[in-house]
């Protein structure tokens, strides 16, 4: 496919625009919309990977490509990045978190129903460990619970932990309630079969692997991500679904439970731990989680600023 990336705050754009090459992808645009980098950082990606066209302004996007990469890390700016490109009826991958309120994931669902390709969230959605368990394991042998966490915060980067949790239990989500914090939050997922499980998220001392740990009637499996993997793991699954050659990879509905669980959870934190469901964090007006004051947070971080 002929792929624009859209965004370059992150790390994300130059590790994964190799992996794309690779692949036999084109990367034939790029644009940035300044949210991290000052003016000019888009010229110096592309020349550094070869990338043909510097695109001033993103509506100019969508005739020169096939799909788009929505790399922005204020996530309430990823409906308006997709739009040129679902009027377009262009694929559209996002970055994680796909979007940080439910306005925004209704929009993001209507253009899917419509049939535009959307895919994204987390890579840990796709983690080769995840999947040489699911290979090893008897499947009747039934699951008792599973806890999965990993550090730096409670949402762009606690949704890896949705996202891994998900992978391991699969869809049908039900509910979701916090238990409070103790260092970091810990919250309560229940499935629509009964199935229960435990995330623990949030900034800790030190950095945390993500993980996860099984246990089933028969047996005790702990999985420890390898992140060097990852990247390319998910685009692996995203790309040929993106490309229109298989729908192997979970539809857009499914993929969205890590980010309405985790937007519950934010209900539920708040609520003195009442349990939501994930119907009610769908249909929410509430303000969800805050893209533009973490991307503020960001650059300063970035930038080596004092907070």
């Amino acid at each position: 496919m002929k792929i624009g990336i859209v965004d370059l705050d992150t790390s994300h754009p130059n590790a994964w625009v190799p992996i794309l090459q690779e692949m036999g992808h084109e990367i034939t645009a790029v644009f940035d919309g300044g949210t991290v980098h000052d003016a000019g950082a888009a010229a110096v990606f592309a020349a550094k990977h070869g990338i043909p066209v510097v695109c001033d302004r993103l509506p100019e996007m969508p005739a020169l490509v096939d799909a788009a990469i929505v790399h922005s890390v204020n996530w309430d700016l990823h409906v308006e990045r997709a739009r040129p490109f679902a009027e377009a009826g262009k694929a559209i991958l996002i970055d994680k978190p796909i979007a940080g309120n439910a306005r925004d994931i209704r929009q993001l669902l209507a253009w899917s129903q419509s049939g535009v390709r959307i895919a994204g969230g987390s890579a840990l959605r796709f983690c080769e460990e995840v999947e040489a368990w699911r290979q090893s394991r008897d499947p009747g042998d039934r699951i008792v619970m599973a806890l999965a966490g990993c550090s730096v915060d409670d949402f762009n980067y606690g949704i890896h932990a949705y996202g891994l949790m998900l992978a391991i239990m699969g869809p049908g989500l039900a509910s979701v309630r916090s238990a409070g914090v103790h260092v970091q939050q810990q919250v309560e997922l229940v499935w629509r079969d009964g199935r229960r499980a435990f995330l623990s998220v949030g900034e800790t001392a030190g950095y945390l692997p993500f993980y996860a740990t099984i246990v089933s009637e028969r047996e005790v499996r702990h999985l420890q991500a390898d992140p060097d993997r990852l990247y390319r793991s998910f685009l692996a699954a995203a790309l040929p679904y993106l490309a229109g050659e298989t729908a192997s990879i979970p539809p857009l509905d499914e993929l969205i439970e890590a980010e309405l669980a985790a937007l519950a959870a934010r209900t539920s934190l708040l609520e003195d731990g009442r349990t939501v469901s994930l119907d009610e964090a769908a249909a929410s007006s509430a303000p969800g989680y805050d893209g533009a004051a973490f991307a503020v947070q960001y650059r300063r971080k970035a930038r080596g600023q004092a907070q």
